[in-house]
């Protein structure tokens, strides 16, 4: 029986022109757990809106990160699925799969089809739990396998957001740029979410509803500062819970990446997980009183084949000189 490992992530355009980026917009957009609104509203303000500007200033964006080997989402993907490959020693097949665009979730499972493959481990890079990511790729898979007559054995990998390898892989890659640095203040930076999406992953609980407090879990989420504190039933599959379980296990495996603080870096509308890092003068970006230009160290433990780059970080306050991976 041939087996294989697939590394899921999210996508990437396949190039920084504007068609590129738009295609791959299009897709992604049009992903009902990305933008969760119904569908003939979503058709519109995609097609009427969103298309007709964002690709080029995303395509922007895009050009300024872009390299002779493309993009780093799917290069350092491509990556680690080469170091992992080589760590079994050729004892399993390693493949890179991408819920949007290429390499396409359906031409992987057709090539490890074409290679007698008939049980699969799905290892989706994204450690905390979100409907739109972990829950969209994982559903998109699925949905591709079975289109196959001959479906493989599968196996998922659940969300690491505190497992031990992982927290101390992490560690590892932070620890000599802190001892390089010595940073005054360490930030620790996730990708925000709507705080109905958070809310959504309760079971019984109606979408028309997702600000309502009914339902298996309505009375916990959001309805309390501490009630990210700790994974319990209600918020088992919490975004923002485990986001906090992350930086809570970070802090304890090494006293040098103790936070001052976590947020959400993309917490710009209202309505969205906190705490947000949006306004200079909130008390995450704020600096200490005493402290008239202290070093900012932004680490984001997000998707495993890009958290980990180093590059430099827009300062989260003016009078902040700040550094990240």
């Amino acid at each position: 029986m041939a087996s294989a490992l697939v590394l899921l992530n999210l996508g990437t355009p396949a190039s920084a022109d504007v068609d590129d980026v738009r295609t791959y917009l299009h897709e992604f957009l049009s992903d009902r757990r990305v933008l969760d609104i119904n569908p003939v509203m979503r058709f519109l303000l995609l097609h009427c809106v969103i298309l007709r500007k964002r690709p080029a200033e995303s395509a922007a964006a895009y050009r300024k990160i872009w390299t002779e080997r493309g993009s780093p989402l799917l290069f350092h993907g491509l990556d680690l699925a080469e170091k992992v490959r080589q760590e079994t020693r050729g004892g399993m097949i390693v493949e890179l799969a991408m819920r949007y665009q290429s390499p396409s979730i359906r031409d992987v499972l057709t090539g490890l089809r074409e290679r007698g493959v008939d049980e699969l481990i799905l290892f989706p890079l994204f450690p905390q739990y979100a409907s739109s990511a972990w829950g969209s790729g994982v559903e998109k898979f699925f949905d591709e396998a079975g289109l196959l007559w001959d479906e493989p054995s599968i196996r998922v990998v659940p969300p690491y957001y505190d497992h031990p390898a992982f927290i101390e892989a992490f560690c590892d890659v932070a620890r000599p740029i802190l001892d390089e640095l010595q940073p005054d203040r360490v930030l620790m930076s996730f990708h925000g979410i709507p705080q109905r999406h958070v809310r959504t992953v309760f079971p019984g609980q109606p979408e028309r509803d997702l600000l309502g407090t009914d339902g298996a879990g309505g009375d916990h989420c959001l309805q309390s500062r501490d009630c990210c504190a700790e994974i319990c039933p209600a918020n088992r599959n919490c975004y923002s819970a485990h986001c906090y379980a992350t930086a809570r296990a970070l802090a304890t495996a090494r006293a040098a990446l103790r936070p001052s603080a976590m947020a959400h870096t993309t917490s710009e509308a209202p309505r969205w997980a906190s705490p947000q890092t949006k306004t200079p003068g909130s008390s995450v970006c704020q600096s200490e009183p005493h402290d008239s230009d202290p070093r900012l160290f932004r680490v984001s433990p997000s998707p495993s084949s890009n958290a980990m780059c180093s590059t430099p970080s827009k300062p989260m306050a003016s009078s902040a000189r700040s550094h990240g991976i």
